[in-house]
């Protein structure tokens, strides 16, 4: 993270840590969302101190791709961040979205505190209930683990790269369904 973007996180008075397949499509959605500072890409949740990219894409590392996503809890809740993170990816696919397959996509909520562990079990819980997937939720609910930021290249994709042809085929309609699903929470 730059100096800039440390300056900025401090204006915010959260963490989030999620992770839904591909990190460029977690951070594309929620650098959208009101409330939401810095969304900084990384790996967390493997064995393997300081891992690379092409270290994680093995599979071999025990890492996920995931998002830090820091926020003012005075505009967004934990809860409202959840509400988006299950209606922009698939959390009912064991390690895979799409064509991207293996653990280092996992469907995962990494809490940082247990109000964040307890709100997470609950709406899971209630979506399940609901039938609001046609499969149970997969998501892996766990404590937030040493976060590695990704490479510099990988930090703020889709914004610079928006014509790259994974941006078009998948990360562009998950942004699309965020604006069209949740106009009032938009920047």
């Amino acid at each position: 993270m730059s100096a800039s973007d440390v300056n900025e996180a401090a204006e915010y008075d959260d963490l989030a840590t999620l992770g839904g397949g591909c990190f460029w499509c977690v951070e594309a959605v929620f650098e959208e969302m009101q409330g939401v500072g810095p969304v900084v890409s990384g790996y967390a949740g493997g064995k393997v101190p300081n891992p690379s990219y092409r270290d994680v894409c093995t599979g071999s590392t025990g890492h996920a791709e995931v998002c830090q996503i820091h926020f003012d809890s005075k505009q967004v809740t934990f809860e409202q961040l959840l509400e988006v993170f299950f209606r922009t990816h698939d959390p009912t696919t064991l390690n895979r979205q799409g064509h991207d397959v293996g653990t280092q996509y996992r469907s995962t909520i990494m809490y940082h505190t247990d109000e964040q562990k307890h709100a997470a079990e609950r709406i899971i819980a209630g979506l399940n209930a609901s039938g609001a997937f046609r499969n149970p939720i997969v998501t892996e609910v766990v404590s937030a683990p040493t976060f590695y930021e990704a490479e510099e290249e990988h930090q703020d994709y889709f914004r610079r790269n928006p014509g790259a042809g994974y941006c078009v085929a998948v990360v562009a309609p998950k942004v699309e369904k965020f604006r069209q699903v949740f106009p009032n929470q938009q920047k």
